[in-house]
């Protein structure tokens, strides 16, 4: 069984899932950074794809993914850092990026590649659901990679049920519509917005993401979904303990308190 829905099926609550992004910030700390969280109790791990022109992102992420494009991270270079991670690391791994480095190293190549390393899903912000549904999912499907969808505020609730219906894994609940960054709450607006859509009694778990970085904002997501990912929070304290993960890791368990 996918790893993701292994996870998923067991009984742990409030799930800590972190984002980093690949050659951030040096070139060759992505299976440290991967075993050092693991061994800190991490749930899931999102590893980033650096693209040149990151959409979705704000400041701390875009810095990293330019930092790690100047030193050199590929994702042939990325494949080939994670061929020997399931040595080491058992819990499940998400390549987390944008369209235009997949299509260019080839959709099927990249799910294979994946199925190979024993990475279990992807993320990919800007692949219309409708693209995936009736072009790349049968690929997918065929490599046991879970394409993890998102949904936002904005998102009718036609839609939710339509990506519900038709994906694995779990759901990306981002808390608002807005570009990637640390929050120190959650307004109103976001709780209602977590509220509602738990009320829709989904099929698949959900994960909120974008926002989190302290106890409030953490609470407010494993009170609403089965846990939060933090990205920005977390790049932000590698950068400042200079790649040192444990330090980074620590601190960031420490806020969550």
């Amino acid at each position: 069984m996918n790893r993701i829905n292994t996870l998923f099926q067991s009984d742990k609550k409030d799930l800590l899932s972190i984002y980093f992004c690949a050659g951030f910030p040096t070139l060759e700390g992505t299976v440290n950074v991967l075993e050092t969280l693991e061994k800190n109790g991490v749930s899931m791990v999102e590893i980033g794809i650096p693209y040149s022109d990151p959409m979705a992102d704000g400041a701390v992420i875009q810095d990293a993914a330019v930092q790690a494009l100047h030193n050199g991270m590929t994702l042939k270079k990325l494949f080939a850092q994670l061929v020997n991670i399931r040595d080491t690391v058992s819990i499940p791994l998400l390549l987390m990026g944008y369209l235009n480095p997949v299509m260019r190293f080839g959709f099927e190549n990249f799910c294979k590649k994946c199925q190979e390393c024993g990475v279990d899903g992807a993320i990919l912000p800007d692949l219309p659901f409708k693209d995936y549904h009736e072009k790349y999912k049968a690929i997918a499907d065929k490599y046991d990679v879970r394409i993890i969808m998102l949904i936002t505020p904005e998102t009718s609730e036609d839609r939710i049920h339509y990506i519900d219906d038709n994906t694995d894994g779990f759901i990306y609940m981002v808390s608002s519509a807005a570009i990637t960054g640390a929050q120190q709450s959650f307004g109103d607006v976001k709780l209602a917005y977590f509220k509602r859509i738990n009320a829709m009694k989904l099929r698949n778990p959900r994960m909120v993401g974008f926002g989190i970085s302290n106890h409030e904002t953490f609470e407010a997501a494993t009170s609403n979904a089965r846990g939060g990912i933090i990205g920005s929070r977390f790049v932000t304290l590698l950068k400042d303990y200079e790649g040192d993960v444990q330090k980074a890791i620590t601190h960031l368990k420490e806020d969550l308190k």
